[in-house]
């Protein structure tokens, strides 16, 4: 098997593969399957991605046929209490086309990511995947990747579970409030901004309850969210538009 970076010309493969994919994995509807491919895996899309600096886009060869693609996205974060920063990847789909699973070729061309990730200066990788997926949250499992938490998504109307994973996690950093309150702030589970990541912030160690955000930009809290899930800095206008029903699907 041969893993390469993507070209134009690979775009009807990725979609094509995206949707069986899907389909095979998920309990969604054709409606919003259909519309995840054609909001996601347009031309143009595509085009943005295989441009963008801090995106790798791989696809997985067996006899000259593409059977698999991964994308990743790669952003600088800013080490807690630190002058220096780190790069943390986002592992954001990992797709083989259903008529070749169980042939290795999701995990060699896992590996093959992760490789590129490090090579790039990714000193760590996180993923996330929906609660129902058992192959995919197995499939992280079998890598070495520890669950660190979980969160809501809404696809289609419907809100659903996701599990956050992260290979060599470094766990939480203490940061004190204005009212000088210690709550924790977690560096694994990174959210792009618009000037740097976002952090999501806890009252307790256990995370168990949601404090808010901390913004990687300007290293200050950041609370602020409207309801169609923006997040923005006050202190430096460190934004995040609302995320898409995304998350990173095995």
């Amino acid at each position: 098997m041969n893993v390469r970076p993507a070209t134009p010309a690979d775009r009807p493969a990725i979609r094509d593969i995206a949707r069986r994919s899907l389909q095979t994995s998920y309990s969604l509807s054709p409606q919003a399957i259909t519309g995840a491919i054609e909001e996601w895996y347009t031309e143009d899309n595509l085009c943005e991605r295989l441009n963008d600096e801090d995106s790798l886009l791989l696809v997985a060869e067996r006899d000259d046929q593409v059977v698999g693609f991964s994308e990743s996205t790669l952003e600088d974060a800013a080490v807690f209490e630190r002058s220096d920063t780190q790069q943390t990847a986002m592992l954001l789909w990992l797709h083989v086309d259903p008529s070749y699973r169980g042939e290795r070729i999701g995990t060699e061309l896992f590996e093959a990511t992760r490789d590129r990730l490090h090579e790039r200066g990714a000193s760590a990788i996180q993923g996330r995947v929906l609660a129902e997926n058992s192959e995919g949250n197995g499939f992280f499992e079998r890598q070495g990747f520890q669950r660190i938490g979980r969160r809501d998504v809404e696809i289609a109307s419907r809100t659903h579970v996701e599990n956050i994973y992260i290979e060599e996690p470094s766990g939480l950093t203490a940061c004190e409030t204005p009212d000088g309150e210690t709550v924790y702030a977690d560096r694994d589970d990174a959210e792009r901004g618009s000037l740097g990541p976002f952090y999501p912030v806890y009252a307790d160690r256990d995370r168990g309850e949601r404090y808010g955000y901390y913004c990687g930009s300007c290293e200050q809290l950041a609370n602020a969210m409207d309801a169609m899930g923006r997040i923005e800095c006050d202190n430096c206008g460190n934004s995040r538009k609302p995320t898409r029903w995304d998350a990173a699907y095995l």
